[in-house]
Protein backbone atom coordinates (compact mmCIF):
# COMPACT_ATOMS: atom_id res chain seq x y z
CA UNK A 1 0.00 0.00 0.00
CA UNK A 2 1.24 3.44 -0.90
CA UNK A 3 1.09 6.29 1.62
CA UNK A 4 -0.12 9.01 -0.74
CA UNK A 5 -1.34 9.32 -4.33
CA UNK A 6 -1.94 12.53 -6.25
CA UNK A 7 -4.83 12.63 -8.77
CA UNK A 8 -4.79 15.57 -11.18
CA UNK A 9 -7.99 15.91 -13.22
CA UNK A 10 -10.49 18.68 -13.94
CA UNK A 11 -13.53 16.38 -13.70
CA UNK A 12 -14.92 16.17 -10.13
CA UNK A 13 -16.62 12.84 -10.88
CA UNK A 14 -13.32 11.34 -12.06
CA UNK A 15 -11.60 12.61 -8.91
CA UNK A 16 -14.35 11.15 -6.70
CA UNK A 17 -14.16 7.81 -8.53
CA UNK A 18 -10.37 7.76 -8.17
CA UNK A 19 -10.60 8.36 -4.43
CA UNK A 20 -13.29 5.68 -3.99
CA UNK A 21 -11.57 2.98 -6.04
CA UNK A 22 -8.15 3.68 -4.47
CA UNK A 23 -9.67 3.61 -0.98
CA UNK A 24 -11.80 0.50 -1.55
CA UNK A 25 -8.83 -1.43 -2.95
CA UNK A 26 -6.59 -0.13 -0.13
CA UNK A 27 -4.08 0.94 -2.76
CA UNK A 28 -3.10 4.09 -0.83
CA UNK A 29 -3.67 5.51 2.65
CA UNK A 30 -4.33 9.00 1.33
CA UNK A 31 -5.35 10.55 -1.98
CA UNK A 32 -4.83 14.25 -2.67
CA UNK A 33 -6.31 15.97 -5.70
CA UNK A 34 -5.81 18.97 -7.98
CA UNK A 35 -8.13 20.31 -10.68
CA UNK A 36 -5.37 21.19 -13.16
CA UNK A 37 -1.63 21.18 -13.71
CA UNK A 38 -1.18 24.62 -12.17
CA UNK A 39 -2.76 23.50 -8.88
CA UNK A 40 -0.60 20.38 -8.95
CA UNK A 41 2.60 22.39 -9.42
CA UNK A 42 1.49 24.76 -6.64
CA UNK A 43 1.14 21.75 -4.32
CA UNK A 44 4.83 20.96 -4.86
CA UNK A 45 5.89 24.62 -4.63
CA UNK A 46 4.04 24.90 -1.29
CA UNK A 47 5.58 21.63 -0.04
CA UNK A 48 9.05 22.93 -0.88
CA UNK A 49 8.34 26.33 0.71
CA UNK A 50 7.02 24.66 3.88
CA UNK A 51 10.04 22.35 4.02
CA UNK A 52 7.91 19.23 3.59
CA UNK A 53 10.10 16.48 2.21
CA UNK A 54 8.34 13.44 3.64
CA UNK A 55 4.91 12.00 2.99
CA UNK A 56 4.81 13.39 -0.54
CA UNK A 57 2.81 11.52 -3.19
CA UNK A 58 4.43 8.29 -4.33
CA UNK A 59 2.39 8.17 -7.55
CA UNK A 60 0.61 10.73 -9.72
CA UNK A 61 -2.42 10.03 -11.90
CA UNK A 62 -2.45 12.77 -14.54
CA UNK A 63 -5.15 13.76 -17.02
CA UNK A 64 -3.92 15.39 -20.23
CA UNK A 65 -6.79 17.68 -21.22
CA UNK A 66 -7.56 20.22 -18.50
CA UNK A 67 -8.27 23.96 -18.45
CA UNK A 68 -5.76 26.46 -17.01
CA UNK A 69 -2.82 24.04 -17.38
CA UNK A 70 -3.11 20.66 -19.05
CA UNK A 71 -1.09 17.52 -18.50
CA UNK A 72 1.50 18.25 -21.18
CA UNK A 73 2.27 21.68 -19.70
CA UNK A 74 2.45 20.12 -16.23
CA UNK A 75 4.95 17.52 -17.46
CA UNK A 76 7.07 20.18 -19.20
CA UNK A 77 7.19 22.26 -16.00
CA UNK A 78 7.66 19.26 -13.70
CA UNK A 79 10.83 18.31 -15.64
CA UNK A 80 12.52 21.60 -14.76
CA UNK A 81 15.21 21.98 -12.09
CA UNK A 82 12.74 23.78 -9.81
CA UNK A 83 11.00 20.43 -9.24
CA UNK A 84 14.09 18.20 -9.33
CA UNK A 85 13.49 16.77 -5.85
CA UNK A 86 9.96 15.72 -6.83
CA UNK A 87 10.13 14.79 -10.50
CA UNK A 88 11.28 11.23 -9.92
CA UNK A 89 7.72 10.51 -8.74
CA UNK A 90 6.17 7.94 -11.09
CA UNK A 91 3.32 9.33 -13.21
CA UNK A 92 0.51 7.39 -14.85
CA UNK A 93 -1.24 9.32 -17.58
CA UNK A 94 -4.99 8.62 -17.42
CA UNK A 95 -6.77 9.73 -20.55
CA UNK A 96 -10.24 9.25 -21.98
CA UNK A 97 -8.71 8.53 -25.38
CA UNK A 98 -5.67 6.51 -26.26
CA UNK A 99 -4.15 8.46 -29.13
CA UNK A 100 -1.00 6.69 -30.42
CA UNK A 101 0.65 10.12 -30.88
CA UNK A 102 0.01 10.96 -27.21
CA UNK A 103 1.33 7.57 -26.14
CA UNK A 104 4.49 8.18 -28.16
CA UNK A 105 4.86 11.71 -26.75
CA UNK A 106 4.77 10.43 -23.14
CA UNK A 107 7.95 8.44 -23.81
CA UNK A 108 10.00 11.64 -23.72
CA UNK A 109 9.11 12.08 -20.02
CA UNK A 110 11.14 9.62 -17.92
CA UNK A 111 8.77 9.87 -14.95
CA UNK A 112 5.77 8.63 -16.98
CA UNK A 113 5.57 4.90 -16.30
CA UNK A 114 2.31 4.18 -18.14
CA UNK A 115 -0.51 5.56 -20.28
CA UNK A 116 -3.89 4.09 -19.38
CA UNK A 117 -7.47 4.70 -20.43
CA UNK A 118 -10.04 6.16 -18.04
CA UNK A 119 -11.80 5.29 -15.85
CA UNK A 120 -9.60 4.01 -13.05
CA UNK A 121 -10.50 0.45 -12.09
CA UNK A 122 -9.61 -2.31 -9.63
CA UNK A 123 -7.88 -4.20 -12.45
CA UNK A 124 -5.81 -1.11 -13.29
CA UNK A 125 -4.69 -0.69 -9.68
CA UNK A 126 -3.87 -4.40 -9.45
CA UNK A 127 -1.78 -4.07 -12.61
CA UNK A 128 0.00 -0.98 -11.24
CA UNK A 129 0.69 -2.59 -7.87
CA UNK A 130 2.57 -5.36 -9.73
CA UNK A 131 4.41 -2.79 -11.85
CA UNK A 132 5.45 -0.62 -8.87
CA UNK A 133 7.04 -3.47 -6.89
Amino acid sequence: MLNKIFCVDDDPITLMLCKKVISKMEFSKETVTAKNGEEALQYYIDSKKDGITTNLPQLIFLDLNMPVMGGWEFLDSFCKDEFSEFNNTPIVVLSSTIDPADLEKTKKYPMVIDFLSKPISFAMLDYLSQKLV
